[in-house]
């Protein structure tokens, strides 16, 4: 089930009449049996490994609290690392990590036809925290099965996020809550934003870079540039859509997740890029991986390494390919240059501040190829072509233009209506929340953006239910 589709516009209302006409102690099955439901419309044998996953962390950490010998409660977590990884690593890096052995040894290795379960790296990182957490006495273990299975597949971050915390999340699950009609209306804002951002910006978009690195050796020049950029807005707003969306049908049910992008094409450094993209994965991997490494507590060379270590591991996160690892090492390596040359956040709006802003979008963008690229050879390719046919500025624009079939009207509408009002609300959200901002207007420019959002979802917004980007991680 989609968010940008009509059964979760019809799903959703109904949670949340069920939710809030019944009493508290029901609630969290209601939200367990809805979660479950609403994977299993995907694929529904694969609830099982959700279960299994489920069972395992909460079996673990509660052994994990109830001994006090310090090597049972390290081969509880052991074994909870074990199993989770165990079953990630299966569905998703199985065959990669054969292909990998193949290329170094001449034997024919075995391949597993599995379909890669939706959300998997997920819902294994938010067990995984849990378990690790109870293990450091950061938090108590959850007792209660139901409560705990409902933390795991709260539907609105299941399968793409955040990566919640179980400090802010089960608490909630485990209060009672009272209906707020104003967390209700800001739920509306966010959705509507959610979807414009997924159904009108990035979806239009994709139909041009899909052309494009569908068939990379068939363009050069302006056409490859223009994909590039397209994808770079196309990834945000899929992906942050995503999670205003998750977040909106959460604050319907009045619990609050954890904001998971807050403007980060306004970053004046690649170091604040990742204090503002995808915040929930960012920091898991800062607190279990780059910290336990050493974190920069180590000498100069050791802490270079661990930058590498942990953002090429975050590549290897995001698909079982060289792109991604490739993509997630150009990442550590922009922040080791930064760190080197003692590069801070500029947080004053001046014209250095813009340049660098500049600079530092250029740098994500050019990155992005290696994300989206099918292979190194088609990532090198289009950056070495994107400049083709420079020399003659005007005829190079116009070339690029023509192969992608975009003229003069659609310019307007990728101008004014897919990268304006992206751009400028994420500005403005720098210091405001904009969601926030708009409760506090009349009434005329709160029904205006709702009335104005939805008119412009169902006129511009691509026709046909298309998955987000971050389903296949």
């Amino acid at each position: 089930m989609l968010f940008n589709s009509l059964e979760y516009a019809v799903f959703l209302p109904t949670v949340f009449l069920v939710y809030w006409i019944i009493p508290h102690r029901f609630r969290w099955i209601l939200l367990l049996i809805c979660s479950y439901y609403f994977y299993m419309s995907w694929n529904a044998k694969y609830i099982v490994l959700i279960a299994a996953t489920t069972i395992v962390s909460y079996l673990c950490a509660v052994l994990i609290e109830k001994t006090n010998r310090v090597a049972f409660k390290r081969l509880y977590v052991i074994g909870a690392l074990i199993v989770s990884l165990g079953v990630l690593y299966l569905f998703k890096y199985f065959n990669f990590s054969m292909n990998v052995i193949e290329h170094f040894i001449p034997v024919n290795m075995v391949r597993l036809n599995l379909l890669l379960p939706v959300g998997i790296s997920f819902y294994t990182f938010q067990t995984l925290s849990y378990v690790i957490d109870v293990y450091q006495g950061k938090i108590p273990a959850e007792k209660h099965i139901g409560i705990y299975a409902t933390f795991v597949s709260f539907f609105p971050q299941l399968v793409a996020g955040p990566i919640e915390r179980t400090s802010n999340l089960l608490p909630q699950i485990n209060s009672e809550k009272v209906f707020d009609y104003g967390a209700t209306k800001y739920g509306v804002r966010l959705i509507l934003w959610g979807l414009y951002k997924k159904m009108v910006v990035a979806d239009n978009l994709s139909v041009w870079v899909d052309q494009v690195f569908g068939d990379i050796r068939s363009y050069n020049g302006c056409s490859i540039l223009l994909a590039e950029l397209f994808f770079s807005i196309q990834i945000y707003c899929d992906f942050s859509g995503y999670s205003d969306i998750a977040r909106g049908s959460a604050k319907l049910l009045n619990i609050n997740l954890m904001e998971n992008f807050k403007s980060p094409y306004w970053s004046a450094s690649i170091r604040e890029f990742w204090s503002r993209w995808h915040i929930s994965l960012s920091t898991w991997f800062r607190d279990y991986v780059y910290i336990p490494l050493g974190g920069n507590r180590v000498s100069k060379i050791r802490n270079i390494i661990n930058y590498l270590i942990t953002f090429m591991v975050s590549g290897l996160w995001h698909g079982a390919n060289l792109t991604f690892i490739a993509w997630g090492g150009l990442h550590g390596a922009g922040q080791i240059y930064e760190k080197s040359f003692e590069i801070k956040n500029h947080v004053k709006k001046d014209i250095y501040w813009v340049i660098r802003v500049i600079c530092v979008f250029i740098f994500v963008t050019l990155t992005w190829v290696f994300f989206r690229a099918v292979s190194i050879h088609d990532a090198t390719y289009a950056l070495s072509h994107m400049l083709d046919g420079i020399g003659n500025i005007k005829l190079y624009f116009i070339l690029g233009a023509e192969m992608l079939d975009i003229k003069f009207d659609v310019w307007i509408k990728v101008i004014f209506l897919y990268f304006m009002p992206i751009m400028l609300y994420d500005f403005f959200s720098l210091k405001t929340d904009i969601c926030e901002w708009l409760e506090k207007q009349n009434a005329v420019l709160r029904y205006a953006y709702v009335i104005g959002m939805s008119a412009l979802i169902l006129m511009f917004g691509y026709v046909g239910s298309s998955s987000f980007v971050y389903f296949q991680f």
